[in-house]
């Protein structure tokens, strides 16, 4: 049995292979790593309540105290900041995971099934696919309901064609490499080469594309909750925020600015470490 052709991805875990890390890959973990330690530990990293306000101190432009400012009835913009984003990244990772086991499921599926199960799976993805995602998950909110589960479903169901067409190709390429194939005609039991190399050559893909679904699910959790579908105020939600600082943007830029960069930030950071890992993956299986 010692025959059998290993897969790539048990070969380089042999090998011990590490990429090298460009700096600009290692700023974007930085700036995520400092992110949930804010995230975790917010009453260290600000001193004031995202929901207590201070009407006497409202509309202050940035400065020692209130380092973002503070919104039109006073309340500390960097507090509401830190604290939205356990809103927005924890919805969006909800999210990211129900398109990522949804997708799992139809892509390794379609993959593995015969042509009736592929073309069923396929046309799934393209009736999910037939609508943008934003207005695909504005219909499944209006459908749910509102709420923080309910935008993390909408958001989810949305991604799902991204994640199942990517898994569905992987599958079959893994389906028909020479090392299945020598497994096969080894005598391995079909289960073993399930779970030895299909099932990990086929997950080595999902670090990329879920790395750069959260961000996705970023954005649109974000436009969700802008227009009024997702956590409602005082919720010191991203979007939220955003909808509030929009009637004062005029005379205050501080209140849309702050929330607006931080997840410009994410999205990057997000976008920056999938492509990192697209490159390392296109690596591996060359």
């Amino acid at each position: 049995m010692s025959d059998v052709p290993l897969s790539p991805v048990s070969s380089i875990a042999r090998a011990g292979w590490v990429p090298r890390i460009p700096l600009t890959v290692w700023l974007a973990i930085a700036f995520l790593l400092v992110l949930a330690f804010s995230m975790a530990f917010a009453r260290v990293v600000t001193p004031y309540d995202p929901l207590v306000s201070d009407v006497a101190h409202a509309m202050q432009p940035p400065d020692a105290r209130h380092w973002f400012g503070t919104d039109r009835i006073g309340r500390d913009v960097f507090a509401r900041v830190i604290y939205g984003a356990r809103y927005s990244l924890l919805i969006g990772l909800s999210s990211m995971i129900v398109a990522l086991v949804i997708g799992l499921v139809l892509g390794m599926t379609a993959g593995l099934g015969g042509r009736a199960v592929d073309e069923g799976a396929s046309r799934i993805f393209d009736v999910l696919s037939a609508f943008p995602p934003v207005l695909l998950s504005l219909f499944v909110v209006t459908f749910l309901g509102q709420g923080i589960v309910n935008i993390a479903i909408a958001v989810g169901i949305a991604g799902i064609p991204k994640f199942g067409r990517v898994l569905r190709a992987q599958t079959l390429i893994v389906r028909r490499a020479d090392y299945v194939t020598h497994a096969v005609t080894y005598g391995v039991p079909r289960a073993r080469v399930f779970m030895r190399h299909i099932l990990p050559n086929v997950l080595a893909t999902v670090p990329v594309i879920a790395t750069i679904d959260i961000g996705s699910a970023i954005i649109a959790v974000s436009a969700l909750s802008f227009l009024g579908l997702g956590p409602q105020p005082p919720t010191p939600e991203w979007g939220v925020m955003l909808a509030e600082g929009r009637d004062v943007l005029r005379v205050a830029w501080w209140p849309s600015v702050f929330p607006g960069l931080a997840i410009t930030l994410c999205v990057m950071a997000f976008s920056l470490i999938g492509k990192f890992l697209s490159r390392v993956y296109g690596v591996r299986t060359r």
